[in-house]
């Protein structure tokens, strides 16, 4: 299971760390043990020196399609959600050094709000960010309720979160989602340029830089928090069984 999530550290880029998703047959889903995976590692780049930025990737067209359903549906059914998303989110959100994120194709739930707790982000011109937690009969996670009209305002947020529109990269760089679009043959190495790049900088005024620029990270935990437990209510409703049903039978 632990070969879905490969923490890399390339040659040529020596103190980055890289955590790859690597389940293209599921289009990248996140199961619970993929996220206590991007856990540890988020928490290993905090206290090793050596490792000065963290990049996120996916696979050839498909960066994520977010949540497993089938983590969803044994909830929806009793079962328990866990704390593997909530940690990986307050590690996400608390990541004490860069983070990087390289986009190519779908960009789906988590797999869209995970770029908002990013630093950069570099996304391939036919990639598609979409959250369809209402379609669902969910809730905006990942402090997105939060970080989204900060980022884009809130009619652009609303048509993310709420409507369930999907922003193309272009759109998304307009919003101020992502940093800058690239071909899909260049993205990789691009991003892994631009980690290269800050892991070369300073690291002790990177870390004052970046903490000046992002400032205090309390709403957002706090907003994780309050998402959550709106999120595990509608898991457990009638309207959210009945989405997931009709979602499954495509």
């Amino acid at each position: 299971m632990t070969d879905h999530i490969l923490i890399q550290r390339p040659e040529t880029a020596p103190h980055v760390q890289v955590i790859r998703f690597n389940r293209p047959e599921k289009k990248n889903a996140i199961t619970r043990v993929m996220y206590q995976t991007m856990t540890d590692a988020l928490r290993a780049a905090d206290e090793d020196p050596d490792i000065r930025v963290t990049v996120f990737l996916g696979t050839e067209g498909c960066f994520s399609a977010g949540n497993d359903m089938g983590d969803f549906l044994a909830f929806a059914m009793g079962g328990s959600m866990g704390r593997e998303v909530l940690d990986f989110l307050g590690a996400l959100a608390t990541a004490k050094k860069p983070v990087v994120s390289g986009v190519d194709g779908l960009a789906i739930g988590i797999g869209t709000t995970i770029h908002m707790h990013c630093d950069l982000t570099i996304a391939s011109d036919r990639s598609l960010f979409k959250t369809p937690f209402v379609d669902l009969a969910l809730v905006p996670e990942a402090a997105s309720s939060l970080l989204a009209p900060r980022l884009m305002g809130h009619q652009r947020a609303f048509a993310l979160l709420a409507l369930g529109e999907g922003l193309s990269a272009a759109d998304a760089k307009d919003a101020g989602l992502i940093w800058k679009t690239t071909t899909p043959q260049a993205l990789e190495a691009e991003t892994l340029s631009l980690a290269v790049k800050l892991a070369a900088k300073p690291p002790e005024a990177l870390r004052i830089a970046r903490n000046l620029i992002r400032g205090s990270t309390a709403d957002v935990l706090a907003r994780i928090d309050e998402e959550a437990t709106l999120f595990a209510a509608q898991l457990k409703s009638a309207e959210a069984r009945a989405a997931f049903e009709a979602f499954m039978k495509r």
